[in-house]
């Protein structure tokens, strides 16, 4: 597949993925345990959080956690006001509408899911290989988000 860049291009990158959690040093564990690193951390409130959400009095304290290939982000986010929102059911399953699943690619899927099972996390099926090219895993992370895992075996 070539690059389809152009002048008029909507999309410059994906800068980030945001994750509502509740303990955030639960899953700052977590996300460190896989690999990635804290990059910067700070409380966020004010009238233009307000405006962005749509909700009023937004106190969040958000943590940015990068990939160590330093490409990739992830956005912890914790809200201190309001309440949180629950969803029914707590856990969904993979079939579940709207986003699915943040993948990862790792060295090594046993050791990952050994690694992450310590801090609580649970493997949601069992570990798949794909013809000759990944071995393929589903783990529920912090805030019941699917984390996907793929060893390259190429």
């Amino acid at each position: 597949m070539g690059s389809c860049y152009s002048k008029d291009m909507t999309i410059k990158r994906l800068d980030h993925v945001s994750v509502v959690i509740e303990d955030l040093a639960g899953a700052i564990d977590f996300f460190t345990t896989l690999g990635m690193t804290v990059e910067g951390e700070m409380p966020v409130e004010g009238p233009w959080v307000d405006r962005v959400n749509g909700i009023k009095r937004v106190q969040v304290d958000i943590v940015m956690m990068r990939t160590p290939d330093r490409h990739g982000k992830l956005e912890l986010t914790k809200f201190r006001h309001p309440k949180l929102v629950k969803i029914e059911p707590a856990i969904a399953p993979p079939n579940t509408l709207g986003l699915r699943s943040v993948m990862f690619t790792v060295e090594s899927v046993d050791d990952t899911v050994a690694r992450l099972r310590a801090t609580g996390a649970e493997l949601i099926g069992e570990v798949a290989q794909y013809e000759d090219k990944y071995r393929l895993c589903y783990m529920r992370g912090p805030a019941g988000i699917i984390v996907a895992l793929a060893e390259e075996l190429f």
